[in-house]
């Protein structure tokens, strides 16, 4: 398609002397305009990516895909029966009983926090890989009786205490005796802290077995809610119809889409705007393209001449310039995804020495809820932003080209 004195000229055009230093420097700005767009493009993608994976991994790892919950504030009886006949539909896994309260817990140094209490069995805790990889310190297996809890790290590190350590649970959902509602108090010991990496559950779960719970919250054979696992986590929807309907109308049933679809639809918009504004990034560096070759165009204009009464074509001529702008666009591109790349590869190893270096924290896991900072490369996201980047940068090529191909040779020699 492109003869080899096509390709020398172009590139004899891109290695400027020292007359045309300037417009050199004007075309290094716009590859390297086009390798940063490039590479932030997919850094932001990725971890936009990674955030969203580990989010969900995260949330998962510790819920149920879909939650039943009793209509009624006694909670469900019968959950057995019910926990049978909910395996029974299609899409199903697992489904097991779970308890879930608002308490504050507070140490008799005097440290106070709020937390979340859920109770579920043994079984089912050792069956939660991501919380048995987290545990931090002490024996899970002790994790039995009615004064056994299991607490995030951070919850721990909050009140000041450790394994083997007593922490009060305080519920706000008193008994009433005969001088009215008399909050419900009750030790527990402290058996192991665990570290899932997501910040609001080792900052407030405290995790209790299912008996103790079901004494604590004054439910008798009763629990709050099923957590049930599915075959496919994006098929929540469908099999909680299917669940609905087998059921009946006197339970609520919360898939994990609906619970965090504010939080989801959040980060999905988010995502999206940063693609749009980053891809300006691009097409500014486009600009600097159509900028460079016109006044590469200009300042060639009576070797342009020259060519043409050699022979030259207009359609060489348009060749030649277009490879010289096609050239920034491809070399920028492939080297803004090998720096996006590599940077999404070393993320947390740059994060940690940018850290080090500022003394400032830039991944705060209070705010971000993971305690590190993910990035997950999706190859079809990387096809697009070269597809998107090379596109532009050929269409910054089409009219300074043109216009070169349009140049008259006898006008261009007049005035030289």
């Amino acid at each position: 398609m492109f003869s080899a004195f096509e390709r020398m000229v172009a590139l004899r055009y891109l290695r400027a002397r020292r007359r045309e230093g300037f417009i050199s420097i004007i075309a290094w700005f716009s590859l390297l305009g086009i390798a940063l767009g490039v590479a932030t493009l997919i850094i932001v993608m990725s971890v936009m990516n990674g955030f969203r994976a580990e989010l969900l991994g995260r949330i998962l790892g510790l819920n149920g895909h879909i939650g039943i919950y009793s209509a009624s504030p006694a909670g469900l009886a019968n959950y057995d029966a019910l926990v049978e006949q909910v395996r029974k539909v299609q899409g199903v896994v697992s489904a097991t009983p779970s308890i879930e309260g608002q308490v504050m817990t507070t140490t008799s140094g005097g440290n106070a926090a709020g937390a979340m209490v859920r109770g579920l069995t043994p079984a089912e805790l050792f069956g939660r890989s991501i919380l048995m990889k987290g545990i931090k310190a002490g024996d899970p297996h002790q994790f039995q009786g009615d004064d056994a809890v299991i607490i995030g790290d951070r919850l721990a590190q909050k009140l000041g205490v450790g394994v083997g350590d007593s922490i009060t649970l305080i519920s706000p959902k008193g008994n009433v005796t005969a001088f009215g509602m008399v909050p419900r108090l009750r030790a527990y010991k402290v058996v192991a802290t665990f570290n899932v990496g997501m910040f609001e559950y080792d900052s407030s779960f405290v995790f209790m077995p299912l008996d103790a719970a079901q004494i604590y919250f004054s439910l008798p054979q009763r629990v709050t809610d099923l957590q049930v696992m599915i075959d496919d986590p994006d098929h929540a929807d469908e099999v909680g119809r299917r669940l609905a309907a087998a059921l009946g109308p006197n339970l609520r049933i919360y898939d994990w889409q609906q619970a965090n679809s504010s939080f989801f639809t959040a980060v999905q918009v988010e995502r999206n705007v940063m693609f749009l504004i980053l891809t300006l990034i691009i097409v500014v560096a486009a600009f600097n393209i159509i900028s460079s070759l016109i006044m590469l165009v200009k300042d060639k204009g009576r070797d342009i001449a020259i060519l043409r009464t050699m022979g030259a074509t207009r359609g060489m001529v348009m060749r030649i310039f277009f490879l010289a702008g096609a050239g920034v666009g491809v070399v920028g591109t492939l080297g803004g995804v090998v720096l996006g790349l590599l940077f999404c590869r070393n993320i947390e190893s740059i994060r940690e020495a940018l850290q080090s270096l500022t003394g400032t924290q830039l991944f705060s896991p209070e705010i971000y809820f993971l305690s590190q900072l993910p990035a997950v490369v999706d190859p079809v996201e990387v096809i697009t932003v070269v597809v998107l980047a090379l596109v532009l940068s050929f269409a910054a090529t089409i009219y300074p080209s043109w216009r070169a191909a349009r140049l008259d040779p006898v006008e261009a020699l007049r005035y030289e």
